[in-house]
């Protein structure tokens, strides 16, 4: 087996809990929108989130109210629309700095990080959320700032999670072959896409025992992803 050189993490589900974002992060995003809006329409970067969303929705003369409204149905849809997706960054990362918001990450993963970090392991990130919604769940989180330990992040704007093709060209980017590194998430998709790449793989399921022995790449916890490659592990 080569050795892992880099580990490429997604983010829900995986270090962190899936209600925090569906529960804490989408709700928030949801209610100060239209104040957000509101407060923030003649910033050129809202301004120009707001024209793309009105010109991709096909109500380019439309207000700023029916844009509002807009975003609202992409959010009750769950569309990864760009417009909407900078703009939701933008409101968390308010809500981070008032400190209203806390990225909620697991112990054992902000352990193991840590761990791997200090070993010399290259971290990077996954995740079908923004880049700057990455960085601050990472760099504000419960467990300290975790962002300082990552190298680089991507989202859905180098492809998309289940397709191999995205996993390839994160190697690239990271300037290693695929069977270097090696990607966590508790999405089998996903998971089949890596491998297909060429990565490593263990998919996380944080309903396994934490001390459970497994057989295969398949880990409860952060923890025992050493123990669920065999044979080595990312060291």
């Amino acid at each position: 087996m080569t050795a892992i050189r880099a580990v490429v993490t997604d983010i829900e589900g995986t270090t962190t809990p899936l209600a925090f974002v569906h529960e804490v992060l989408f709700p928030y995003a949801r209610a100060w929108l239209a104040d957000f809006v509101s407060a923030n329409a003649d910033d050129e970067e809202v301004a120009a989130a707001l024209a793309d969303a009105r010109a991709l929705g096909g109500i380019a003369e439309a207000d700023d109210a029916a844009a509002v409204q807009l975003l609202l149905a992409w959010m009750d849809e769950d569309r990864k629309a760009g417009p909407l997706k900078l703009l939701q960054g933008l409101i968390w990362r308010q809500g981070y700095d008032e400190g209203v918001l806390k990225g909620e990450v697991y112990a054992d993963a902000a352990d193991t990080l840590r761990l791997w970090h200090s070993r010399g392991l290259r971290l990077f990130v996954y995740s079908s959320g923004s880049e700057a919604a990455q960085r601050l769940i990472f760099g504000h989180s419960d467990q300290g700032d975790l962002g300082q330990f990552f190298e680089g992040y991507f989202d859905t704007r180098i492809g998309a999670k289940v397709e191999s093709a995205s996993y390839a060209a994160i190697a690239r980017a990271a300037g290693l072959l695929p069977q270097e590194m090696l990607f966590l998430s508790d999405h089998e998709g996903e998971i089949e896409a890596a491998r297909e790449a060429g990565m490593q793989t263990v998919t996380i399921d944080r309903a396994l025992p934490e001390d459970a022995w497994m057989a295969g790449p398949l880990a409860g916890s952060f923890s025992a992803v050493e123990k669920a490659i065999s044979p080595g592990k990312p060291a």
